[in-house]
């Protein structure tokens, strides 16, 4: 992303999402259309984790979807860098240690794990929000075993110029006003908006990810390009 994109973001993202943590997985429900539901279990089918694996699951916020990794046996660990929705999340859910899943706090320019720890690594609508988007790549790529995966699900741009023109008007017309009758924030769903039409569209962020070390990088569009999903692989 370029030096003015970043500088849009807010002095203390982590702030803003605290701010927004209690009613975070309602909003979305709602702004989505109850879309955000399909999109994350076609990231949980992405990934693929089964028994004895370990799975990152980066930018888990309350860790809605994280629990879904677990489907097959796996464990997760839930990490994100808002003290506020990881609080939320382990309250939820009776513990900072449940049900397979472990909520950590980190920051995904500097991740608090050893190299090679995670059979998988995932991050859903998060990776916009980091203040260096290739290190932040290169961070899971370096936490990812040999033979390891790498799944973002992420905002994206849909491959037809009206089409997208129309989706822009609505992310930064009627979802902060929709946003301001769920949450207090709704500064934090301007600048989301904001954030999602910066954003790299699909062969931009493959190149990215290419560029950060990972091989065989794919994507597959969800809901006509809305969102996308990538994919890569460690080789070494």
């Amino acid at each position: 992303m370029t030096r003015a994109e970043l500088d849009k973001r807010p002095a203390d993202v982590a702030t803003m999402f605290d701010s927004i943590a209690d009613r975070y997985d309602l909003a979305n429900d709602v702004l989505s259309l109850g879309q955000d539901r399909l999109w994350r279990r076609a990231t949980v089918r992405a990934v693929e984790a089964y028994s004895g694996e370990l799975v990152l699951d980066l930018a888990a916020g309350t860790g809605t979807s994280s629990e879904s990794f677990t489907g097959k046996g796996a464990r997760v660990i839930a990490c994100d860098f808002s003290q506020g929705m990881l609080r939320v999340g382990a309250e939820r859910r009776g513990g900072a240690s449940r049900r397979g899943v472990t909520f950590v706090a980190g920051d995904a320019l500097a991740l608090p794990f050893n190299d090679e720890t995670f059979d998988a690594v995932t991050i859903s609508f998060g990776l916009r929000n980091v203040h260096d988007v290739d290190q932040a790549l290169r961070e899971l790529h370096r936490v990812t075993k040999v033979g390891g995966r790498v799944v973002i699900c992420e905002f994206s741009h849909i491959p037809f110029g009206a089409l997208d023109k129309v989706y822009s008007t609505y992310l930064m017309g009627a979802l902060p006003r929709v946003a301001r009758l769920i949450t207090s924030d709704s500064a934090a769903y301007e600048y989301l908006s904001e954030s999602i039409i910066d954003w790299p569209d699909q062969p931009a962020l493959a190149a990215h990810m290419q560029e950060a070390g990972w091989k065989r990088v794919a994507w597959r569009n969800l809901t006509f390009g809305v969102v996308a999903l990538h994919r890569g692989f460690r080789a070494q």
